[in-house]
């Protein structure tokens, strides 16, 4: 019997089909990034909710009470609510993803494994948060009288969207994060950044109509803006600007998954 060995090509490179050999793992290092997140703390899984709600609460004061930001007619708080919804997760989700292989140091060298499934773990444990985050949203509407539409069912387009820009992001800075520690401060002041460049506590309604295609090379607007016009019936959606968002994603993502490939031979020995 002979084996012949073939070098991989194209999309055979990413090794979906051994991903799906190891799913079991998957759901393993989900458990456990939830149980170290919220280990040894005081009120456990409750920061799933405090956090969103210290976040609406800023962006309903300053940008709601001081700023006066028009809000399309909704009260603010489920303006804020809808926006911190998509971007709390891209935030969890990419942060976690980000030091995922760092973090796993001594599964990494020692056990083999697909290594992408350390940074998928991550982003799908982020769905975690999402929920918490999700049902307080639905709570806040029925507060408020509002009752979602059908357009709700679009709500998971729009959500693979939200993952698609944190799975590019976070697998390609697990990759470099192994080699580059500088990685982490990048991480950290990108999120500070994209919270105030992306309307999480606004509306694009504020930017000038001849600046928003440009504005919406940003992915997280076209997510955000979905969230809130799926939920809320109010939101900025265009056809050609949802079409250049999925493009960036869909390509970032597989130069993410191929850089990720080509490097990971070397995690064991650089980590």
């Amino acid at each position: 019997m002979h084996i012949v060995l073939k070098r991989r090509r194209g999309l055979a490179r990413l090794g979906l089909r051994e991903l799906w050999e190891y799913r079991e793992l998957v759901g393993f290092l989900v458990w456990k990034d939830i149980l170290v997140r919220y280990k040894q703390t005081v009120i456990g899984i409750a920061w799933a909710a405090i956090r969103p709600l210290s976040a609406i609460f800023v962006f309903t004061f300053v940008f709601g009470r001081l700023a006066k930001l028009p809000s399309d007619g909704l009260p603010y708080p489920l303006i804020a609510f809808a926006g911190v919804l998509p971007w709390q997760l891209f935030a969890t989700a990419f942060a976690e993803s980000s030091a995922s292989v760092v973090g796993n140091a001594q599964m990494v060298s020692k056990v083999y494994f697909p290594r992408l499934i350390v940074p998928i773990s991550s982003v799908a444990s982020a769905l975690v948060d999402f929920g918490v985050t999700f049902v307080l949203v639905i709570a806040a509407m029925a507060w408020y009288g509002i009752v979602p539409g059908p357009r709700i069912i679009l709500l998971p387009l729009f959500l693979l969207l939200c993952l698609g820009a944190a799975s590019a992001g976070g697998i390609l800075f697990a990759a470099l994060f192994v080699r580059y520690r500088d990685v982490r401060h990048i991480v950290g002041f990108g999120l500070q950044l994209g919270a105030y460049i992306s309307p999480v506590g606004f509306t694009t309604a504020i930017v000038p109509e001849k600046w928003r295609l440009l504005y919406a090379l940003n992915p997280l607007v076209g997510a955000i803006e979905g969230f809130r016009w799926c939920l809320l019936g109010h939101g900025w959606i265009d056809a050609r600007a949802l079409a250049i968002e999925s493009g960036i994603v869909i390509v970032a993502l597989l130069f993410a998954l191929y850089y990720f490939r080509a490097t990971e031979a070397t995690f064991a020995d650089v980590i």
